[in-house]
């Protein structure tokens, strides 16, 4: 089997508003924790302060508007593709709150595992989100085989490019809260 680069851009396309409410964060992020400081049962921080309400917020809002723009006016191009998958709106909202689910899950094995708010942990880092959004776009759509298998593997360097990006900018560090 031989990968194309319309088969990149299919799975690229699909998984964009998840890609979407991961960043957007970064962006509008700040303000009220989610966890509001609770504590789990280890007496370490449930979540951390850099996962905040604003930020969750912010990305479904993102991921799920980048959802309704690919349903509204893009919605040809993956049927062009295959015939059988249907893009809608609530496709971008479930891939938006998967992958911002998957990312407060890894928070919580981070503040598990004695990690600071803001530090790294290779892989589950770059993966995270993607890994949340195939889970929660099962019931709706989910990627095929081959999309997934695409996805994981240029979602790695995309994500380690785009941070280094966002830290150039100044835009993530440490001290930065979504």
């Amino acid at each position: 089997m031989s990968i194309t680069m319309i088969d990149v851009a299919a799975a690229l396309w699909f998984i964009f508003p998840a890609y979407c409410a991961n960043a957007a964060p970064v962006i509008f992020g700040g303000g009220q924790p989610m966890d509001f400081g609770k504590t789990f049962l280890d007496g370490k921080p449930l979540l951390g302060s850099h996962k905040t309400i604003r930020g969750f917020l912010a990305g479904l809002i993102v991921g799920t508007l980048v959802g309704l723009v690919q349903s509204l006016l893009f919605e040809h191009v993956l049927i062009q593709y295959d015939s059988q998958f249907q893009y809608t709106v609530f496709l971008g909202f479930t891939l938006s709150l998967g992958a911002l689910t998957g990312d407060l899950i890894e928070s919580l094995i981070k503040r598990r595992l004695n990690r600071s708010p803001g530090s790294s942990l290779p892989v589950a880092d770059q993966i995270d989100f993607i890994l949340g959004a195939f889970l929660f776009s099962i019931p709706v759509s989910p990627p095929s085989l081959l999309w997934a298998l695409i996805i994981l593997l240029i979602t790695i360097p995309i994500h380690l490019i785009t941070n280094l990006g966002a830290a150039l900018l100044k835009m993530k560090n440490k001290g930065k809260k979504w």
